[in-house]
């Protein structure tokens, strides 16, 4: 596969790489929460969603099914291609969050709890072009949706893109949810610098802190030491695919 783009459209059309993962007009739009980081400031702790009253997180042992929405992939030219490139990039994804991982995937074609989508068109405004968006936790059936746009990123970077949105599939929002998306409630844990995966542009990097936030996060949910951040309660769910 060296040699030919799986991402090929069956007309023929390419774009040109971009540099970096949500930055240079590049923005994510998981449960319409992207906006562009405001300049000179930034927070330093992770971040967790608390939009309905409660931080959602998952319980232990979940495991997150999923599958490939075969229509949005007859766009290429080549769409098994497309769906093998595809997957690769989603579990060079899910392995870099390495053991903080707090659940597991699996591929099957029914009963899935997320499907992948890929649009045939670019979504584009004045704040700039979303790459991909996702979903927060909770028990109901969702899509992590990927753009055009994406594909025009190095590989690198793709990979990336993919690990901030699995990211807000774990429960994690925005680095900067507490300046510029304040119309939805967010509870900070932890302390990390400013470089994180889930921050835009530059500083959009996965780090041990990030993994160790989030790992440690877990496991004190998990183990009942932590029920509450900030005053508002955590909230566990199973995935929709799960016996309940």
């Amino acid at each position: 596969m060296s040699d030919v783009n799986p991402f090929e459209r069956r007309d023929g059309t390419a774009v040109d790489p971009n540099e970096h993962v949500f930055g240079h007009n590049h923005v994510c739009r998981t449960e319409k929460r992207g906006h562009v980081q405001p300049g000179g400031r930034s927070l330093v702790e992770i971040v967790v969603d608390a939009s309905n009253g409660f931080v959602p997180l998952w319980e232990a042992g979940s495991v997150m099914r999923y599958r490939f929405n075969a229509r949005s992939l007859r766009q290429f030219a080549r769409p098994d291609q497309a769906q093998t490139a595809i997957r690769q990039l989603f579990g060079e994804a899910v392995l870099a969050w390495g053991d903080a991982a707090p659940i597991r995937f699996g591929e099957r074609r029914s009963g899935v709890d997320f499907e992948i989508v890929v649009r045939n068109a670019d979504d584009c405004d004045t704040a700039g072009c979303v790459l991909a968006s996702a979903f927060f936790p909770d028990a109901g059936k969702h899509t992590l949706v990927i753009y055009p746009k994406m594909f025009s990123q190095p590989h690198a970077e793709q990979i990336a893109t993919l690990v901030h949105e699995i990211g807000h599939i774990f429960g994690l929002r925005h680095f900067f949810a507490q300046i510029s998306e304040t119309q939805w409630a967010s509870q900070i844990f932890g302390v990390h610098n400013k470089f994180s995966i889930m921050n835009y542009g530059a500083d959009s990097k996965l780090t041990d802190a990030d993994r160790a936030d989030l790992k440690e996060l877990y496991r004190k949910v998990w183990a009942r030491e932590l029920t509450a951040i900030n005053g508002t309660p955590i909230k566990l769910f199973r995935p929709f695919s799960t016996p309940h």
